[in-house]
């Protein structure tokens, strides 16, 4: 089987951090435009110290009411799915069971034998 590059392997990742680092910049670069508008309007200096301070405050309350909601959900979910929750065991310790009961009935004499060849080959959860 060939390598694949870090990128190829971690395609998703490199996809998703892109996108993540567009929309903060973005974010940003529309907050200075609306920053500076607002400042002219009320007659007011742009003070560069302001504008940080008032798109910290918006991007940390962004962050908080949906990004972290997401992060929990998503990887969250993934992580206790990998360590291996109760939850994430009960369909794949039922189906291992059925199928190790359905190699039995179709070939008796050697289903022992292909079975703890299996669970050396993948090891159970």
């Amino acid at each position: 089987m060939k390598n694949k590059s870090i990128f190829t392997k971690y395609g998703y990742l490199w996809a998703t951090l892109i996108l993540f680092i567009g929309s903060v910049v973005g974010h940003w670069i529309f907050a200075w435009f609306a920053f500076v508008s607002e400042q002219t309007m009320h007659g007011e200096a742009v003070v560069v110290s302001d504008y940080v301070i008032e798109t910290m405050r918006d991007t940390f309350e962004n962050w908080q009411s949906e990004f972290l909601q997401l992060i929990w959900q998503v990887a969250g979910l993934a992580f206790l799915f990998y360590v291996g929750s109760p939850q994430s065991k009960e369909g794949d310790d039922r189906l291992e069971e059925k199928i190790d009961s359905i190699l039995a009935s179709v070939n008796p004499k050697n289903a022992e034998k292909i079975i703890q060849v299996l669970d050396k080959k993948y090891q159970r959860k």
